[in-house]
């Protein structure tokens, strides 16, 4: 979906040329462009932005913003996954020929390493504290999961406020979830004008990084080790894309688009994006930061308010509301089931 574009429009579909952004800010505002429009902008048709009207060839509908937004994050999701695979493996195959050679590596192991692996608890939070010390202008995190725990803000404040008084910015990434945790409004409201914060529906996994020269990130799942990363190739590969996420996130401080879908909540939009992809309800719930309880009680009310008796009707019902990001309010009462009338009347 970021693609390439053409020759002589060489971009993504997460930063636009300027005719193509008029074009498609048109498309999106009147519901449909003549065909003629695009003919200096074929980028939007190689971005799948825009695409024939099956009603009238002579015309062109834009794909949703909405829908364009959700694959740029699986995208970057997707390439970030496998960025962390690499350096894994990296990390792996070091330490196999470090061993090789004895003793010698050990001394190469020391502070000027690009890749240093840190295990337990107590050397990274020594590593990290070590690295708020020497930091000067920003910090950047990313923070998945849902809300907060009071715990865990307590943890980094020390190093929030350090950095708040020698005049560091900081700017942090939750999940849409972490909007309704109290200690993290708390955090916020204390931290003023030294931190801003955004959401997603989903984030990455834990990412830290200090003045874009040093990053921090998970080497296991229980997050007992670590990966301390001076490499800048690697360092301002995880700064480009924290970039292009903070493009993409919400500021804490507004409130959330309307699904313009009615009774569908966004978050149940988001969770019916991922059941549509076919993803089971665990791995939804951790993407979103959430239980899986509470997943599928949103599961639950999506069938419900989209009257499906199954999970594959509700799969078919997702698809007839289009719940990817319509762009006018759907009458659920409409709507109808193949086999079955409208929900008139139920």
């Amino acid at each position: 979906m970021a693609g390439t574009g053409t020759e002589e429009h060489p971009h993504g579909a997460d930063r636009l040329c300027e005719a193509g952004d008029r074009v498609y800010s048109r498309a999106v505002r009147r519901g449909r462009v003549p065909r003629r429009d695009a003919d200096q902008v074929p980028c939007l048709l190689d971005l799948a932005l825009l695409h024939p009207d099956p009603d009238d060839m002579d015309w062109l509908v834009p794909t949703s913003p909405q829908e364009v937004m959700t694959r740029l994050l699986r995208g970057l999701y997707e390439d970030v996954s496998a960025s962390q695979r690499r350096v894994g493996s990296a990390v792996a195959a070091y330490e196999w020929y470090a061993g090789l050679g004895g003793s010698a590596p050990a001394a190469a192991a020391g502070e000027g390493s690009a890749i240093r692996v840190l295990e337990g608890l107590s050397r990274i939070q020594a590593a990290m504290d070590e690295a708020t010390e020497a930091c000067t202008h920003e910090v950047l995190t990313v923070q998945p999961g849902g809300i907060r725990r009071e715990d865990e803000l307590a943890e980094g404040l020390h190093r929030a406020l350090t950095l708040r008084g020698r005049g560091v910015r900081m700017r942090d990434l939750y999940t849409h979830v972490a909007r309704h945790g109290q200690g993290l409004l708390n955090y916020l409201e204390l931290m003023g004008e030294a931190v801003e914060a955004r959401s997603l529906d989903e984030v990455i996994d834990r990412l830290i990084l200090f003045d874009r020269t040093v990053a921090f990130i998970p080497a296991n799942t229980d997050r007992t080790m670590a990966l301390e990363l001076r490499h800048p190739a690697l360092v301002g590969y995880l700064v480009t894309v924290f970039e292009r996420l903070w493009r993409l996130a919400i500021p804490l401080t507004a409130p959330l688009p309307d699904t313009r879908i009615e009774g569908i909540s966004h978050r149940e939009q988001s969770i019916a994006a991922l059941l549509a992809e076919g993803h089971q309800d665990a791995v939804i719930a951790e993407r979103l930061g959430i239980s899986v309880r509470t997943c599928r009680a949103h599961i639950a009310r999506l069938s419900e308010t989209l009257g499906a008796a199954s999970r594959t009707q509700l799969g078919v019902r997702i698809a007839q509301v289009g719940l990817d990001g319509p762009r006018e309010p759907v009458d659920l009462s409409q709507v109808t089931v193949p086999g079955q009338g409208s929900r008139t009347g139920r």
